[in-house]
């Protein structure tokens, strides 16, 4: 028995909260979703939007101030938004690869300081850290105790594998341009059982999986995930892992219009990015240097883009023809979206207008 692209389409939306916006808290719906990208301070907001009935940004605002919910360097070193209870469960199943990351970096081996000797400055860091502190100062306390150790310095390693999370910072969404980082506290852990609960937090909600779509959205060994997967309960299909007693939703299961996030974890969490994004769409949505765009989800995968407009509305760019229902659909939710970004960033994504240059623009419409 093996599952068709439509059911493992459908499984997807399900566990990620997109076939129907739940009336559920932010913190429940961070734990299902497992992990958001957050590189952009505005797209936890944007998923949250997309997933929960009745969201209000400032729930997200309290649970980042409260500290339920962490942003921080994990998987794929990249910023996530996750539970409290899952950062730091993550954080020692990554630890390998995010030293590794640096500590093995042509960049960090032509700076004058020993593996040795960074590693000493971490007690010195989290002390200094338990209070929020901005990059230079952190720079000025690392180099008192190694001095001037080359470019592109100590700071650079340490950060993404010291364990800090991101502390808030302020509007529009919590984080600003200039970070701020907090050390928090952490009990030691068995590296193999923290990656064994990452696996099965993945499968819970982004299964069934092959060991290649954990492997992408780990970016850790194949070898080290099949041994860690040995420590879990799962059932298999094929080449499918899966959580025990899971369901899957019908392929024919409607599946309504979303105006996804850039870096939505669902376009980014298997290797196989057709279960989301079709195959001739995935280099256009993600760019080169792995930006990845905000798009049109429509019947459950990807069909376009989107972004403001100067005047406030929303610009959809679909790659293909929509029915009338689709752009109904469409306009209904970028009603929406307009006054979730009305009162905190209107022109959110602004940057990243560069790429919509050279587009396949099959229909653009303003919503």
């Amino acid at each position: 028995m093996t599952f068709t692209a439509r059911q493992l389409n459908r499984a997807t939306l399900d566990r990620q909260m997109l076939l129907r916006r739940e009336p559920v808290d932010v913190v429940t719906a961070v734990d299902r979703i497992v992990a958001i990208q957050a590189q952009e301070p505005a797209s936890p907001y944007i998923a949250l939007w997309n997933r929960i009935e009745g969201f209000d940004p400032a729930d997200l605002d309290e649970a980042f101030t409260s500290g339920v919910v962490r942003k921080a360097s994990l998987m794929r070193l990249t910023l996530h938004a996750v539970t409290a209870a899952d950062r730091e469960v993550f954080h020692h199943a990554m630890l390998p690869a995010l030293r590794a990351s640096r500590l093995y970096d042509k960049r960090f081996k032509g700076m004058d300081i020993t593996v040795e000797q960074a590693d000493a400055l971490l007690e010195h860091l989290l002390e200094f850290a338990r209070t929020p502190r901005q990059k230079a100062e952190v720079e000025e306390l690392l180099h008192s105790h190694v001095g001037d150790v080359g470019q592109p310095g100590v700071w650079w390693a340490l950060r993404t594998y010291a364990g800090l999370v991101h502390a808030p910072t302020g509007g529009p969404w919590s984080f600003g341009l200039r970070p701020a980082y907090q050390s928090v506290a952490t009990e030691p852990r068995e590296r193999l059982e923290c990656l064994a609960e990452l696996l099965r937090r993945y499968l819970t909600g982004f299964g069934p999986a092959t060991v290649l779509d954990l492997n992408q959205f780990t970016m850790l060994p194949r070898g080290a995930i099949r041994e860690a997967l040995e420590l879990v309960d799962v059932v298999q299909t094929g080449e499918h892992y899966d959580v025990p007693n899971r369901t899957i939703p019908d392929e024919d299961t409607p599946a309504p219009p979303r105006l996804m996030a850039m870096w939505d974890s669902t376009l980014l969490a298997y290797a196989d990015r057709s279960r989301i994004i079709p195959e001739q769409y995935r280099k256009v949505v993600i760019r080169n240097n792995g930006d990845t765009l905000p798009t049109l989800l429509v019947d459950g995968h990807v069909a376009g883009v989107w972004r403001p407009a100067e005047d406030g509305s929303v610009e959809a760019t679909a790659f293909h023809a929509l029915g009338d229902d689709d752009w109904a659909g469409l306009a209904q939710e970028a009603a929406e979206l307009r006054k979730l970004l009305g009162d905190r960033e209107p022109q959110v994504y602004k940057r990243y207008a560069r790429w919509w240059s050279g587009l396949p623009a099959y229909d653009v419409r303003i919503l």
